[in-house]
């Protein structure tokens, strides 16, 4: 019976990319007729990077997607029925 010793002789580490420099690269990926796999190719990342960063840049908060503004009416007060009955 004969193991296998694997000796790693060089350090690896994760590239750490700068906010700017994602955005930057999102940005070109998302201009009109421009692939998204040739931008990563152009940068060194894989395509599924880059579109990991572009839902997470790209990502809307629950607060912001619902924006409600005051009604003014002039004349007689309007009721509404409310949004949540109340059960």
């Amino acid at each position: 019976m004969t193991s296998r010793i694997e000796v790693i002789t060089s350090v690896e580490r994760r590239r750490r990319w700068p906010r700017v420099e994602k955005e930057r690269l999102v940005a070109a990926s998302l201009e009109p007729g421009v692939s998204a796999s040739e931008i990563a190719r152009g940068a060194g990342i894989h395509v599924s990077q880059l579109f990991r960063w572009r839902k997470e840049l790209c990502a809307v908060s629950p607060a912001a997607e619902i924006g409600f503004l005051p009604v003014v009416t002039e004349g007689a007060a309007v009721t509404l029925p409310p949004i949540c009955p109340r059960s």
